[in-house]
């Protein structure tokens, strides 16, 4: 990499964190399904799906925010990039990814395209993306159709299966992005027929502006694009400032506004246009009369192209601020350099990862995450009481979901799921995505994890709010973990003390957080509690935050587990901070005593005899608190039983010696509260390099934990733990009560259970975020047992291992998900070659949101590397063992 400067990359973000170079200002901030969302739903039953549909997206302006594909935009959404395409054969321009609703889907809502991020740096100055799109009729009809077929005990029928892609014919689009400077950027489209004949193809690289001038969101001036007479597009905005577009070649330039075709959606035939949906009609209808050749508010490129088999096309655009235009001719050499540049960075990332196809899995996933990133715009006090220049919404609104939440005004750039399936934040997704971010980008990490608990995200009662469709439901608080461990990754790349002020800014908001858990989550005051939800879907016997009728309170084995390691983990923080300022020790032994507490109610329940640990099974269930004082334990074998691993701590002595006070109260509870002393694991003896154990389990619990969760029949998978024991699959658990008859079953796929609709699962799949921590655990673990603690694994092999030895393996497997086998194939694919494989282009992944329990097939959300790219980790932590 000769001439090539190595820290380039490093370089911008470091610009970017200190507030000096906003390189971030453009970024892959466009949804790519903006349609069926709650933000954009104004309808009386609160049926997002049904009120703007796939169908409506092309002609009715959108409200919130924008969709489009491979799309780029600036960090408000007020200028948008993005690509559209037409073979010739399709009844829809191509301007969205297609994808079935909860409804029409056998598994719920469903992406059915084939797409890829394949590249990617933290600050964008690079951007790669794939799109295969088929050169016959895009098979809507029977997507839909057979899907719609097919129950929920059928698996998904996917847009392979239809045979579009069948002998090649299709385009490979790739779309990149580079940074010449933080307000200019290139657009490189290269299109290869796959097919072994020639094709038509209508390549439409499209320019807009959000429909902001609708709703009087800051006046109603509109912004404009037009054409100058060099050829170059002027792009004026009252806020963005003026932009220049240039291109290479001679494409028809179609203008029109991104506004609601009002002839199409609201009865008025004579409304003159032209509209949104101007582009698809003068491309796939040919009405030319719908399109203007000068301005507009969006713009079309149209290059009708028909390329020979295995013909390549490249073709060029340059997005730069100013009122000068750019040529596009050097953009090669901008495009040469951001790559190189993108190789050195993950060159350094990747330091000890010797094998090509694991450093492909780890650029992948990271591409994933960085494309992940969308503007979130949504702002509940206006979308309940209406627009200014809207008709009002209909009164129901206010009781539909979200009511509680009337202070939430969100317009940042976040870290999503999944930006088609899920393009909306999840608390607890976002958590787990901020470990592997902190691995390319601490600071935009750290921000994520800081802006959750902002005035305009967190209720002024504490709670954080959980995900669009419901934020008054209860995700994992999980949100503390992820700060320690982030604020631990960025202190381990960058030595020193770390990030203290980002530490104290974050435990100072979790503190009010903490305290609304135990206000409103212990209905009962005894340290038990009833999460609810807890984001396990169905992983119950009923939906946990609305038990049946005749139910009384469900203790959950693991909310409570959670809270443990909540308290646990915020200790663990004030001990940190303590280090530098002593006024925390005393918080830390308030988390502690906390601690201890909840570790008591786990066992037994406020001295009543009752408790969540089953001394006959050896496992911990939730328990149902009937309304005559009876328990009724859920002897449900799940993942819910193996949360309370997560709830450990080790101390190493030092920290005790330079801590005194908190050694002295520490100590007083100890002795005087022997009761509590004792669920603590040989306080007095110590472990290895006498650190101390903070823990749910003592030796023989974590064992007895383990011998379940290790065992081949029961959890332990190819590819990971499952997140429910195959035992069911046999001997399902059923449950008769109050006249209702519950069962769970084993189903290590898809869904078969309609308690929380669309693809949620938590009845046999593996989960990455849940093995992840139970890797983290067993390695917390063993720092205090030593190498002289083995347990067997797996379970009847008879042999046995030390728990890091345990974490490794489970780590292997994890990673076993996306390596290359022997044949070629992944078992992500599911004993599928992917489109691509035959032209020695299959290496394009996918990272899921879940995995067959058997198989280790991807399932669920199909472009998930929010949490899924935990994978970077065990990479690197592989790396190191070999």
């Amino acid at each position: 990499m000769d001439g090539v400067d190595r820290w380039a990359e490093r370089r911008r973000i470091a610009e970017q964190g200190r507030g000096e170079r906003p390189w971030s200002l453009w970024g892959p901030y466009l949804s790519e399904r903006q349609w069926g969302t709650v933000r954009e739903d104004y309808s009386r039953d609160g049926n997002a799906w049904r009120f703007l549909t796939h169908e409506e997206a092309r002609s009715r302006a959108y409200r919130w925010g924008e969709d489009g594909i491979a799309g780029l935009c600036d960090d408000r959404g007020l200028l948008c990039l993005s690509l559209a395409l037409w073979n010739g054969r399709d009844r829809i321009l191509k301007e969205r990814l297609f994808g079935l609703t909860n409804e029409e889907g056998n598994h719920g809502e469903d992406v059915k395209e084939l797409y890829h991020y394949l590249d990617a740096v933290p600050s964008h100055a690079y951007l790669k993306f794939l799109y295969r799109y088929p050169q016959a009729a895009f098979p809507y009809e029977a997507l839909l159709a057979e899907s719609r077929r097919r129950g929920r005990a059928e698996p998904e029928y996917e847009i392979e299966e239809t045979g579009v892609f069948a002998d090649g014919r299709y385009f490979d689009v790739t779309v990149e992005y580079a940074k010449a400077d933080i307000h200019d950027i290139h657009m490189v489209v290269t299109v290869v027929n796959r097919g072994g004949a020639p094709a038509a193809l209508h390549l439409v690289p499209q320019l807009w502006y959000r429909n902001t001038w609708s709703w009087d969101e800051a006046g109603r001036e509109r912004p404009r694009l037009t054409r100058l007479p060099d050829g170059a597009v002027a792009c004026a905005h009252p806020r963005l400032g003026p932009y220049r577009l240039t291109y290479e070649g001679e494409p028809d330039l179609l203008f029109c506004e991104n506004d609601t075709n009002l002839r199409r959606h609201a009865g008025q035939p004579e409304a003159p246009g032209p509209f949104k949906d101007g582009i698809h009609a003068a491309i796939v209808e040919g009405e030319r009369g719908a399109v203007s050749a000068l301005s507009g508010t969006k713009l079309g490129l149209r290059y009708a192209l028909r390329l020979g088999a295995g013909e390549r096309v490249r073709l060029r655009l340059r997005l730069c601020a100013g009122t000068l235009s750019r040529p596009v001719d050097r953009q090669d050499l901008v495009l040469d350099q951001r790559i190189a540049e993108a190789d050195s960075f993950y060159e350094d990332l990747q330091d000890g990862i010797e094998d090509a196809d694991r450093r492909a899995i780890f650029r992948q996933a990271a591409a994933g995450l960085i494309w992940s990133k969308q503007l979130y715009r949504y702002d509940v006090r206006l979308w309940q009481q209406g627009d200014p220049l809207q008709p009002a919404p209909p009164a129901e609104r206010r009781d539909i979901r979200n009511g509680a939440w009337r202070h939430f005004a969100a317009a940042d750039v976040l870290s999503m799921p999944d930006k088609w399936e899920y393009p909306w934040f999840a608390v607890w997704d976002l958590a787990f995505h901020c470990l592997p971010l902190a691995l390319l980008d601490p600071g935009f990490a750290k921000s994520q994890l800081l802006l959750l608990t902002r005035e305009w995200y967190m209720h002024p009662n504490g709670q954080l709010p959980a995900y669009e469709w419901e934020f008054g439901d209860t995700n994992p608080p999980v949100h503390a973990w992820a700060a320690f461990r982030v604020f631990e990754i960025d202190r381990d790349r960058r030595g020193g003390r770390g990030d203290l002020a980002f530490l104290e800014g974050v435990f100072h908001k979790l503190l009010i957080n903490f305290t609304w858990w135990v206000n409103r989550k212990d209905a009962t005051g005894r340290n038990v509690f009833q999460g609810g939800f807890l984001g396990l879907d169905n992983v119950g016997v009923f939906d946990r935050s609305r038990p049946p009728p005749g139910f009384g309170l469900v203790h959950q084995a693991d909310g409570t587990a959670w809270m443990a390691m909540y308290a646990l983990t915020m200790m663990r923080i004030a001990l940190e901070l303590a280090l530098h300022n002593d006024v925390y020790e005393s918080t830390a032994s308030k988390f502690f005593e906390h601690f201890l507490l909840i570790a008591e109610a786990m066992t037994d329940m406020g001295g009543e005899g009752f408790g969540l640990w089953d001394e006959e099974d050896e496992f911990y269930y939730d328990e149902v608190d009937l309304p005559d004082g009876a328990m009724i334990p859920l002897r449900v074998r799940s993942i819910v039983g193996l949360v309370p691993l997560f709830a450990v701590e080790v101390i190493e002595p030092g920290m005790l010696q330079r801590l005194p006070d908190f050694a002295r109260r520490l100590h007083w509870v100890l002795e005087h509260r022997p009761h509590l002393a004792r669920l603590v694991s040989r306080w007095t003896e110590g472990g290895v390099g006498d650190r101390k154990l903070l823990s749910l389990l003592r030796g023989h619990r974590m064992k007895a934990l383990l011998r379940r969760m290790l065992d081949e029949s029961e959890f332990l998978s190819p590819f990971g733990i499952r997140s429910l024991s195959k035992v069911h699959k046999e001997h399902p658990y059923s449950l008769d009560a109050f006249g209702a008859s519950f069962t769970v079953r084993y189903d290590p796929a898809d869904s078969t259970s309609n308690m929380f609709g669309g693809n949620s699962n938590w009845r046999g799949p593996v989960w990455m975020p849940m093995n992840y921590l139970i890797v983290e655990s067993l390695r917390r673990f063993h720092a205090y047992y030593g190498d002289d603690f083995l347990v067997e694994y797996p379970t009847g092999s008879g042999e046995h291992r030390t728990l890091k030895a345990i974490a490794d393996a489970l780590e292997d497997r994890l990673i076993a998900l996306f390596t290359k086998g022997a044949d070629g194939g992944r078992p992500i694919f599911g004993g599928r070659m992917p489109v691509g494989a035959s032209s020695g282009d299959g290496d394009a992944l996918l990272f899921h949101e879940f995995f067959d329990g058997d198989t280790g097939r991807g399932l669920g959300a199909s472009h998930q590397t929010g949490w899924t790219a935990l994978v970077l980790g065990l990479l690197l932590n592989q790396a190191k063992r070999r």
